[in-house]
């Protein structure tokens, strides 16, 4: 029950000024005998003064019930305006919250895109930068083999060639000697008749057919020693050219023909003595 609903209950369970000052006043004059009119009388005026401000002070009091009750209604009314105020800050902040949050969420996806493509994009510039130094650097090693592996078949097929031509030098050098060895074997026994047949002439035809069958055989043998030296270096060729042979052949070839101090000669000096060697068998 609010207090101006109080107040007003309160005065309607007071009676009437008049009502209740007559009858305080007939309630006294039955104690009051006679003579006791002036006494009556102030009683009458206490009365009505008291009458009187009971009614200001219902006047009051109701006044002061509606003052109430205006203010209790407008608190009310604030306090009403306040839950309002509250639950629309409320929605309006909840709004702001979820609008700041989908903004903040589309801002970072946003910004993961953006960091994903750019990561993507410095990625492939990397690889690409290295596969451009890769082939920068595989190029030249690729060329460089290429050529090298060329080379080196260049390189074969000239040692292949150069095996062929030693092979033929070696068999024609070989033919040649054998074809010596067999011209001398024919000189050989040709001589050996001639000797026998001129046997009968004279002493000294003899000996010149003796020493004649004895310088076929040693041709014969430095034939063989040719051959067979020519055998073992594989490179002799047919017109006996000593400068290709060399130091260590030409060494062979001074032992088998019986030169002292080869050890210590060059290989000029080597080709230099073999040369006077058969020079000397061949004046001889």
């Amino acid at each position: 029950m609010s207090l101006l609903e109080r107040a007003q209950r309160g005065l309607r369970d007071i009676p009437s000024n008049a009502e209740w000052a007559v009858s305080q006043v007939l309630g006294s004059s039955r104690f009051v005998g006679a003579g006791g009119e002036d006494s009556v009388q102030l009683q009458m005026k206490r009365a009505e003064e008291a009458a009187e401000r009971a009614r200001e002070a219902e006047e009051d009091a109701v006044q002061a019930a509606q003052e109430a009750k205006e203010l209790s209604d407008h608190a009310l009314e604030v306090a009403q305006r306040g839950r309002a105020h509250i639950k629309e800050v409320e929605r309006d902040t909840q709004r702001e919250l979820e609008r700041r949050i989908k903004q903040a969420e589309r801002e970072a996806a946003e910004l993961v895109k953006r960091e994903r493509r750019e990561a993507a994009e410095e990625a492939e510039r990397e690889r690409q930068e290295a596969y451009e130094e890769v082939e920068a650097e595989t190029e030249p090693a690729e060329r460089d083999a290429e050529e090298a592996k060329e080379h080196a078949e260049d390189v074969m097929q000239e040692a292949r060639e150069a095996r062929l031509e030693a092979k033929r030098l070696a068999e024609s050098a070989v033919e040649a000697a054998h074809l010596a060895a067999e011209e001398a074997r024919r000189h050989a026994q040709q001589f050996a008749r001639d000797a026998e047949q001129q046997a009968r002439q004279a002493e000294q035809q003899a000996r010149q057919a003796e020493a004649g069958v004895s310088r076929a055989e040693e041709l014969h043998e430095e034939e063989e020693t040719v051959r067979m030296t020519t055998a073992a270096t594989g490179r002799v060729n047919a017109n006996g050219d000593l400068q290709e042979h060399t130091k260590s052949e030409l060494m062979q070839l001074a032992s088998t023909i019986g030169i002292e101090g080869r050890t210590k000669m060059a290989k000029d000096e080597l080709i230099t003595a073999i040369q006077a060697s058969r020079a000397s068998r061949s004046g001889g």
